[in-house]
């Protein structure tokens, strides 16, 4: 972990002071700002460093499997359960469990994963015996406000209060700047060596507009910025014009600091905005970052249920309002359905005449 800001450097004293301990972490910060970085420091400077570190993403996972893959489930439970198969926390006996993205799991599994929590036992799905008590430290991270999901009723109290014994919260790289030459310098070097590639050097005028950009995926975006470049650097100095589209887009966009008081616009608005008024594809603006866990099943079925309201509750409307072909529909309900993000129809067929705030109301019931 590079921590050259203070930021950084804050949050690099907590994990290894949680290192010291087999106490629940929680860590939260938006998506992309290295939450799993942080999971696997603890682990790998604790006392459990040598036995397994067993990672999950509860958001990647549909809720009818995520239950089977946290416990197991023994031979003829369900179609295609061939054999017995041990669960996440079972293989993880003795040493660490990362669940990232805790924050979307539904009550029942928060239910189930708070017994775990109080007792250390594991009933596979489909026996009818508990496995022995497991020693099993666990880590937790979301990108989510969970106090607002508690207030929400979306996540237990009772489950926040027994994940968050030791808290690390990591800031956005947008408040760590000094972080982002050391970064871009290592990976750099990082993907010239893999790809085989000589290590480009970066304009003074490059490393200002790097320095000056937002970075909205966070560490996330700017690794995958830095192989871009190794790859489609054609000298080994890379000027401004060289970097990509959305860095100099940002560059060319004046600065305009909110005003006290004002709110900076959801994520879920400003996505809905670039695919109803920018011409951007679904399948670009929303698919590709959901799939690469920066955006949570929540926002997407926020950007769907402003779709629907729009449609009045259409879904082939919405393939053509979210710019994909209409061959498309099957491929997006399918997609939908398989992570579990199918916003019901029927309300947006009821609120054809109301006012763009029942919007908010028919989310919630969905």
């Amino acid at each position: 972990m590079i921590a050259v800001s203070e930021g950084a450097r804050v949050v690099l004293e907590d994990a290894e002071c949680a290192a010291r301990s087999d106490a629940k972490v929680l860590i939260t910060g938006e998506s992309g700002v290295g939450k799993e970085v942080v999971a696997r420091l603890i682990h790998q400077r604790s006392s459990r460093a040598s036995l397994p570190l067993a990672t999950i993403n509860c958001a990647g996972v549909p809720d009818s499997l995520l239950e089977s893959e946290l416990f197991g489930h023994v031979k003829g439970s369900f179609t295609d359960a061939y054999r017995d198969k041990r669960g996440w926390l079972e293989s993880a006996n003795g040493g660490t469990i990362f669940m990232d993205e805790v924050g979307e799991m539904s009550l029942r599994m928060q239910a189930m994963l708070l017994r775990f929590l109080e007792t250390g036992e594991i009933q596979r799905v489909g026996s009818d015996r508990r496995l022995p008590p497991m020693n099993v430290r666990v880590i937790t991270a979301t990108n989510r406000r969970l106090f607002e999901a508690i207030a929400d009723k979306t996540f237990r109290e009772d489950l926040y209060y027994r994940l968050n014994v030791v808290h690390i919260a990591i800031p956005p790289l947008r408040q760590r700047g000094e972080d982002v030459q050391p970064l871009l310098r290592y990976f750099l070097g990082k993907f010239a060596q893999s790809h085989a590639r000589a290590v480009p050097e970066l304009t003074p005028e490059t490393w200002d507009t790097l320095q000056n950009y937002q970075w909205p995926g966070n560490v996330r975006e700017l690794k995958n910025v830095a192989e871009r470049l190794v790859l489609k650097a054609r000298t080994t100095l890379i000027d401004v014009d060289s970097l990509p589209v959305e860095i100099l887009r940002d560059r060319r966009r004046p600065a305009t600091p909110a005003a006290p008081g004002i709110v900076t616009v959801p994520i879920h608005e400003e996505l809905f905005t670039r695919l109803t008024s920018g011409n951007e594809s679904f399948w670009s603006a929303v698919y590709e970052p959901f799939m690469a866990r920066d955006l949570t099943r929540r926002t997407l079925r926020e950007i769907v249920a402003l779709g629907l309201y729009q449609t009045r509750g259409n879904y082939r409307l919405l393939v053509t309002l979210f710019n994909m072909p209409e061959r498309d529909y099957k491929r997006f309900l399918h997609f939908l359905r398989k992570h579990q993000c199918h916003v019901p129809f029927q309300d947006f067929r009821m609120v054809r005449a109301a006012a763009p705030g029942v919007v908010g109301e028919c989310r919630n019931a969905s």
